[in-house]
């Protein structure tokens, strides 16, 4: 999601953010092409929120879920860790978020990775055959690996020992346990967008 979190060190802690009433956000929309819950306005943002826009911009992924505070602190941390500070290269990482992104038919995850994909280094014909099935495209072994990886935690809720062995081959621990929760983090960000609504930005 577009996850173009921050550094966990440049959030403020949850104790720093003002807490505050807001009014009730739009709740009851039948659209898809309109929010279930609106983006919280920017004269309600606290501290961590307002730490967020300053480095992304006022992305809808953070002003909506910025309406939790407690929540979105605890969440925004550990997405900046696996973005900004993992020990996965970027094209590992971004090959696994847009296969999620395609699993979970997530358009908002979907554009907001595309870029950081390309520049990571996955040309188009590689985003777009994330698309795929994976035999349709001359995939390496060990992007192929990771592809799998993420299909079948999708289909089966595990990894296959074969998909295991391969990554076993070029991760180490901290790495093979980093890759499981990079794929469940964006399976969860897919769901809130998705059920959310929320929508893409006029000017992305």
């Amino acid at each position: 999601m577009a996850s173009d979190t921050p550094p966990a060190e440049d959030i403020p802690s949850a104790e720093h953010a003002a807490p505050a009433e807001h009014a009730p956000p739009a709740q009851n929309a039948t659209s898809a092409d309109a929010p279930r819950i609106a983006p919280l306005p920017s004269g309600e943002w606290d501290d961590t929120l307002r730490a967020v826009v300053a480095a992304t911009g006022p992305l809808n992924v953070f002003t909506t879920l910025a309406r939790h505070p407690a929540l979105f602190t605890a969440w925004i941390g550990f997405g900046s860790k696996l973005l900004f500070e993992g020990t996965l290269d970027g094209r590992v990482r971004e090959i696994a978020i847009l296969r999620v992104a395609h699993q979970r038919s997530c358009a908002y995850e979907w554009a907001h990775h595309v870029p950081i994909a390309q520049l990571a280094g996955l040309d188009e014909t590689e985003i777009e055959a994330l698309r795929g099935a994976p035999d349709d495209h001359p995939w390496s072994a060990d992007d192929r690996a990771v592809i799998d990886a993420a299909d079948e935690l999708d289909a089966t809720s595990t990894v296959s020992d074969a998909t295991w062995a391969a990554l076993a081959k070029r991760f180490d621990a901290a790495r093979l346990i980093e890759l499981v929760m990079l794929i469940g983090q964006y399976h969860m960000v897919a769901f809130a967008l998705n059920a959310l609504r929320v929508q893409i930005e006029d000017d992305h």
